[in-house]
């Protein structure tokens, strides 16, 4: 039984350092400061001339903004604090050392990512209720939000085992997850994409999050991409197990 939870002591260090930065009201606006700025550049700004297919632009953007924020939180701050931790603060080292499987070291960096993830989500959600009455949540929106979060915790872990330095995370989000963002119909529909590119779209693990997260239930598109998201998830999740594995510093 004691083997089941090796893992908790890793996601409750994280969580205690996190609990220090909320008390913070610097971060608790940076976090919610830039979704705000989307919603309304975008959702204000543009939202009446702007066509989606889906009823009205705001009912469009909310979910999308949701998923971005999960993803950008969840991936960020697991590479960035495990690159920290790995190369100049040598503390993951002693993860290692400590009589924990490197099982158990992923799934509690893994659930701290997908903790801190799920807390800035919560703040776009909380915005979206109070200035769109139409937005709503469901079972699946729900699911598929932890799902996102546990896949970019996962690909976060990958990303701070296998970088050099800390500007090389920096370098990783720039040609991943920024590119997602902003492509992976966060901001409008993907069918607005030239075909020429539409294939390289499809491919985003956000663009399938988007296309769940606007859906009321599970349909046959939405099973296509469940299936792709976890297809992911897992392995992101394999492959980030193994580096921590053979890890070796």
């Amino acid at each position: 039984m004691t083997r089941l939870f090796e893992w908790y002591p890793i996601y409750l260090r994280e969580m205690l350092l996190f609990r220090r930065k909320l008390f913070k009201l610097g971060y608790l606006f940076s976090a919610m400061v830039v979704p705000i700025i989307y919603l309304v550049a975008f959702g204000l700004g543009l939202g009446k001339s702007v066509q989606t297919g889906h009823g009205n632009y705001l009912d469009f953007l909310i979910p999308g903004l949701v998923a971005m924020s999960s993803m950008s939180n969840s991936y960020t701050w697991v590479a960035n604090a495990l690159n920290l931790n790995r190369l100049y603060f040598k503390t993951f080292q002693l993860f290692v050392q400590a009589p924990i499987s490197p099982f158990s070291i992923m799934i509690g960096e893994v659930c701290a990512g997908v903790t801190k993830g799920l807390f800035a989500s919560v703040l776009i959600i909380f915005v979206g209720f109070t200035i769109s009455p139409r937005f709503t949540i469901t079972p699946l929106f729900i699911m598929v939000l932890l799902l996102n979060c546990f896949l970019f915790a996962c690909l976060g872990i990958v990303t701070g085992m296998i970088t050099t330095s800390h500007e090389d995370t920096s370098t990783y989000a720039n040609f991943f997850i920024l590119p997602m963002a902003f492509f992976s119909g966060t901001f409008f529909p993907v069918d607005k994409i030239p075909p020429v590119i539409r294939w390289i779209i499809d491919v985003m693990p956000l663009t399938h999050t988007n296309i769940l997260m606007r859906k009321t239930c599970l349909d046959g598109e939405g099973a296509v991409s469940l299936a792709v998201l976890l297809v992911y998830a897992v392995v992101f999740f394999m492959y980030g197990s193994h580096t921590i594995r053979r890890y070796s510093e």
